[in-house]
């Protein structure tokens, strides 16, 4: 099997990284960056997601493993000091796997040109200075004109990120849907959006449509572009999922409770 350890550049990620390489070698893996089927990263939710930026055009052929080093992550099932049993397990694969869905992300700029990018937490239409107005389309159906400082449309993993700190629901991975939540709306007796956040089924999509002749910040997932302006952007299920290796998967409301609450102890 080949397997690469990918890690951020943190003093402990990189020592356990380097032991974990070191183990997988004398268990007899080949760890290689180039077309890799088990990807093992050792940090945080944050090294993940760059890990799945780095491999998403082979999310089909690519498992995923998170070892966390720090606080427990959302990805990350296994602790640097588990890599013993981490190995193990990877001896012991028969190709056992959970996938989830992304977002995809198709942009039409002013120019009429494209661009396309896959997220696997959410993508934000933003206005970092004044008030982003912009049309909401579902299905190509006129929904609402929004005003104010943003609009987050998140995977249901995503859902804990930037969307619950906006005020959006937390949905269970499993779920096919997108979740679209609005960023500091402005409702008064002239301007007014549902101002609530919105579940789009898997078989709808968004599209924003923003006034032109002004700035606005894109982001997808820790990427932000702000240089071209936008004419349109579209948001539906991608049909990409991320897989994760299911060797030690914990219980997605574990991982909420002990994230927000930690009354468990």
């Amino acid at each position: 099997m080949r397997v690469w350890v990918f890690h951020n550049s943190g003093s402990k990620s990189m020592d356990a990284a380097h032991a974990l390489s070191k183990k997988l070698q004398a268990a007899g893996f080949q760890v290689s960056p180039a077309r890799p089927e088990v990807v093992i990263t050792v940090g945080g939710d944050g090294t993940l997601l760059s890990a799945f930026h780095r491999y998403n055009a082979s999310l089909d052929s690519i498992r995923f493993v998170g070892v966390h080093t720090g606080h427990l992550g959302f990805y990350t099932d296994w602790r640097d000091y588990e890599l013993d049993e981490l190995v193990a397990a990877l001896k012991a694969d028969t190709g056992q796997r959970v996938g989830y869905p992304l977002l995809d992300v198709k942009v039409t700029y002013a120019d009429d040109s494209t661009g396309h990018y896959v997220a696997l937490n959410e993508a934000t239409l933003k206005r970092v200075t004044g008030t982003m107005k912009t049309d909401v389309l579902i299905s190509d159906n006129f929904f609402e004109s929004f005003r104010g400082d943003g609009l987050c449309i998140s995977t249901p993993t995503g859902s804990t990120g930037y969307a619950k700190s906006a005020g959006g629901a937390v949905l269970h991975p499993r779920l096919e849907a997108l979740q679209m939540t609005e960023i500091a709306s402005i409702n008064n007796r002239v301007y007014r959006t549902l101002s609530s956040p919105i579940i789009i089924a898997p078989d709808e999509w968004v599209t924003l449509k923003p006034v032109p002749g002004i700035n606005y910040t894109m982001t997808v997932d820790q990427f932000s572009m702000s240089d071209r302006p936008v004419k349109a952007i579209t948001y539906r299920i991608a049909s990409d999922r991320i897989y994760f290796a299911k060797y030690k998967h914990m219980h997605f409301w574990d991982r909420v409770e002990d994230a927000f609450i930690g009354a468990k102890k």
